[in-house]
């Protein structure tokens, strides 16, 4: 079959993004079908494209995908008027594709929630079967945040999360939250699959040369943040933390937070401020040379603004990396991934802002670094037992093969 993929942030390994869709991408061309990629140029992704664009669009092959890439820049830093004005651009365009383009099925993921536009003309417009892949509930997740307020883009937004997953001719979530979330808008759970983030163990799980950022010493225990920069990620939970540890004067425990995001310049000032020189910032890096700083980490740390929406609503990848990276996870929220924790001690969960209960974790952690090791073992065999994107894309193909069975 062929595939219309519709992915606004899509990145292959070669840059510092989320690699699930070029995952699952690369699982179903695997299996002798066609994909088609559309996606925006994403501040920290790389499509592999190089040549110029025309008419705002440039189009080649990267290892077997077929990418259509626009002319549409994007970046976590970047307004909320100018994102929100990006995605309805993006979906735009992406409709007049939808109409053009041969495919036998559609597939769209969020985010945006504009990314199912394209899926709903195609479903009720070419009778084309429409997967859509829910990553955050939407609009859950900003209106709980505060982000979204004006009432009239709430219902605006709700209404469009109601038309595409009834549109859908299945779903996909990637948490059990999102699963639950897509059901109570009236989704049959036999038309909802729970597809999680995966454990790229052929590259955190390869031999990699370790290294680590100037300013932290190999015998320093260094616990590193690996993501996004912005509000959603509450990262002054970790700047807390670190002048706890300052005033217990623990210099030997490192916090790097490694990535970009509009609230980086913020937290960069703030270190500065109250000289917290235990804090240490680095710039994105590919996946390899992710891989990389992992094989010399200590402790990965997940850590989320303390909304209960975020509890069971979102999958984010640097847990997952964390997980394949064979490393202790420190959590600073509630939900599943707390729950995995626990259940199979694989690290530390730490109750919300309670920065405190954060730096106690980090001293037990330093304190026995062969305790801190059996840890990551159990990290390592979670991801393989539950977790590896091999396997889990296997599972992706064979429910867009069923809707394509579907249509018949």
């Amino acid at each position: 079959m062929k595939v219309l993929y519709f992915h606004q942030h899509f990145s292959t390994p070669k840059g510092s993004a989320g690699i699930r869709s070029y995952e699952m991408a690369r699982r179903l061309v695997a299996r002798g079908h066609a994909v088609t990629m559309v996606c925006g140029s994403y501040g920290g992704g790389e499509t592999g494209l190089s040549g110029e664009f025309v008419n705002g669009r440039r189009r080649g092959m990267v290892d077997g995908i077929d990418i259509i890439e626009m002319n549409l820049a994007y970046s976590n830093s970047d307004g909320f008027a100018k994102r929100a004005m990006t995605f309805l651009r993006f979906a735009w365009r992406s409709v007049a594709l939808a109409f053009t383009e041969p495919y036998d099925v559609l597939f769209a993921t969020t985010t945006p929630l504009t990314a199912g536009i394209p899926g709903i003309f195609a479903r009720w417009l070419r009778r084309k079967p429409f997967v859509f892949e829910v990553r955050d509930l939407w609009p859950e997740l900003p209106k709980a945040m505060g982000v979204i307020t004006n009432p009239l883009v709430l219902w605006a937004m709700s209404v469009l999360e109601w038309l595409s997953y009834r549109s859908a001719t299945r779903c996909i979530g990637l948490s059990p939250g999102i699963v639950d979330g897509i059901a109570k808008r009236g989704v049959d759970r036999n038309r909802i699959a729970l597809v999680p983030n995966g454990c790229d163990l052929g590259i955190f799980g390869s031999t990699v040369e370790a290294w680590r950022p100037e300013g932290i010493a190999m015998d320093d225990l260094m616990a590193v943040f690996a993501g996004t920069q912005g509000k959603a990620n509450g990262l002054d939970a970790v700047l807390n933390a670190a002048v706890e540890l300052k005033r217990r004067g623990r210099a030997d425990i490192k916090l790097l937070l490694i990535g970009q995001g509009a609230l980086k310049p913020a937290l960069q000032a703030r270190a500065v401020a109250e000289n917290l020189d235990n804090v240490v910032f680095h710039p994105p890096v590919n996946k390899a040379r992710l891989a990389g700083l992992m094989a010399a980490t200590d402790v990965g740390m997940q850590i989320l603004a303390n909304v209960p929406a975020f509890y069971y609503g979102t999958s984010p990848n640097k847990f997952f990396d964390y997980l394949a990276s064979g490393l202790p996870v420190l959590n600073n929220y509630p939900g599943w991934l707390a729950e995995l924790i626990e259940r199979h001690g694989c690290g530390f969960a730490v109750p919300p802002d309670d920065p405190v209960a954060f730096a106690n974790a980090l001293e037990v952690a330093a304190a026995d670094k062969v305790a801190l090791k059996a840890m990551g073992q159990r990290s390592l065999a979670l991801a393989r037992s539950d977790f590896d994107r091999a396997q889990l894309s296997e599972r992706f193909v064979d429910w867009l093969e069923l809707a394509k069975d579907d249509a018949k």
